[in-house]
């Protein structure tokens, strides 16, 4: 018995050992569960590095690390992104943007009919829910989901070009809020990519992993997730290894709140501007895309810079004519200030929700592009009396924190992270094993 024991002992010794070296001189496996965090105004993907530990977001051709969620159709195809993008203002009827408000929600007849007329392209109503009609050499209409679905496939084949290896796994984040349908439609989504998903992860645990507040010593963690066209607040409650939602927008929040509205006051006063220059605003397509653009440029200038001069060319008669306005951040913000104050209320209803006095929050996480802004970081910062939690990228936080998820399920070694449970279920708990 004594021998055979020892025997035992030795093999696992044995295997620790080979586990060490394995780890130590053996090249890492190449990662191939990929994290995406499909947004409803930009969408990005990323891996967890094995060996390294590090999470890396994977850029497109350009590099850029998210792509606008963006799927327009043409008679050469289905385009996806910037390039589809491009296409928006040439092709607007058949350029599709923020589906993920529709996917599987369903709707009266007279509440998508309100909802549809503030888009260029056609909503339709089918059985409950939504869908887009397109014109290209046919006419025909597609899903939500069918749409998210191009955005993840474009994703996928960056992630593969990057990676070198086949990718069919997934981790897919979706807001805290969203009911078990969204959820299986979203899940719908990634099917139709190729993609099995091995786990859907609420944004703000995901957002909060990204910050490492997972192995943090907090109790209590505000997330603020300001997109380019939604606002989400969710307050998380960390127990031991649980992270629990304790309240969140579903019902307090403003979700068509976003960098988008920031963007339209300024392109009305630029349009303003325009018109008492030249007497009349420019008809073409391409120039309203050079104004919008350009108002784009200059309101992110301004996160870092006091004063930005917007740029356009408009028309195309001799070159056109290049208009030019100095746009300070005083103005801005002028032009903004009760939209900036409106991200006040669904904080303070979520705090009162949670039963949760604001000086007992922990850590305020900021999320999206557009907590960047400095008014909006103010006002936070006065409201709670400390700074909020800015060490990691706003634009970036939902997909690396879901690239540390993707990591976990795809068994990477070595993981850093306590692996973390979350039932696709539309459960508000986070068990951390």
């Amino acid at each position: 018995m004594a021998g055979e024991m020892s025997i035992l002992g030795s093999a696992v010794l044995a295997l620790f050992l080979a586990g060490y070296l394995g780890q130590q001189y053996l090249p890492p496996p190449k990662p191939r569960v990929i994290g995406l965090d499909l947004g409803t105004t930009f969408c990005s993907v990323g891996v967890f590095h094995p060996g390294v530990g590090d999470v890396e977001v994977i850029g497109d051709e350009e590099g850029r690390k998210s792509i606008p969620s963006v799927v327009s159709f043409s008679p050469s195809g289905i385009h996806a992104g910037y390039e589809a993008q491009e296409l928006a203002d040439a092709n607007p009827y058949n350029t599709i943007y923020d589906a993920k408000r529709f996917i599987g929600k369903l709707f009266k007849p007279e509440e998508l009919e309100r909802e549809g007329a503030q888009y260029q392209f056609k909503v339709v109503y089918n059985n409950r829910s939504a869908e887009f009609s397109i014109s290209t050499n046919r006419t025909f209409t597609v899903t939500p989901e069918f749409i998210g679905s191009r955005l993840l496939l474009k994703m996928r084949k960056m992630a593969e070009k990057q990676l070198g290896v086949p990718i069919t796994k997934a981790v897919i984040s979706v807001p805290a809020e969203f009911d078990e349908r969204q959820r299986n439609y979203t899940i719908r989504a990634a099917n139709l990519a190729g993609l099995d998903v091995l786990r859907v992860i609420n944004e703000p645990t995901a957002a909060a992993m990204a910050y490492g507040l997972h192995k943090a010593d907090v109790c209590s963690v505000l997330v603020v997730d300001l997109g380019g066209g939604t606002l989400d607040v969710s307050l998380l409650n960390k127990q031991g290894g649980m992270f629990l939602t304790r309240a969140m927008a579903d019902c307090a929040g403003n979700n068509k709140l976003g960098g988008q509205d920031f963007n339209q006051r300024l392109l009305q006063y630029v349009e303003q501007r325009v018109r008492q220059r030249h007497g009349a605003l420019p008809s073409r397509k391409q120039d309203r895309h050079q104004l919008r653009q350009a108002v784009e440029r200059a309101k992110l200038s301004l996160t870092l810079q006091p004063s930005a001069v917007l740029r356009a060319r408009l028309g195309h008669e001799a070159g056109g004519v290049l208009f030019e306005e100095l746009i300070t951040r005083e103005l801005f913000e002028q032009l903004n200030v009760d939209l900036f104050q409106k991200i006040l209320t669904p904080i303070e209803e979520v705090l009162r929700e949670g039963q949760l006095d604001k000086r007992e929050v922990d850590e305020i996480v900021l999320v999206g592009g557009s907590t960047r802004i400095p008014r909006i970081r103010q006002l936070i910062r006065e409201f709670f009396g400390k700074e909020p939690n800015t060490s990691v990228d706003p634009d970036l936080a939902v997909v690396t924190g879901v690239a540390i998820q993707a990591g976990i399920m795809g068994g990477s070694w070595p993981l850093q992270v306590s692996a973390i449970e979350i039932p696709n279920r539309h459960l508000r708990k986070t068990n951390f094993n």
